[in-house]
């Protein structure tokens, strides 16, 4: 069976003033807090999620 892609992201920025679908796109990716890191299955959904609130994470290296 092949191995799922993976992606880690980490927050980088906070969800303090900033509008609630993108607050709730954060705990979609299950971050909430500045610094907190996720490993994520890479698919097209995550990507777009990634993509709606770049500004506030980033993708770190494996």
């Amino acid at each position: 069976m092949a191995q799922k892609k993976t992606i880690k992201v980490r927050q980088t920025g906070s969800h303090i003033r900033r509008l609630q679908d993108q607050r709730a796109t954060l705990v979609g990716l299950g971050l909430g807090k500045v610094g907190r890191v996720r490993e994520l299955e890479d698919t097209p959904s995550v990507r777009g999620m990634i993509a709606k609130v770049s500004h506030m994470v980033e993708i770190v290296k494996a």
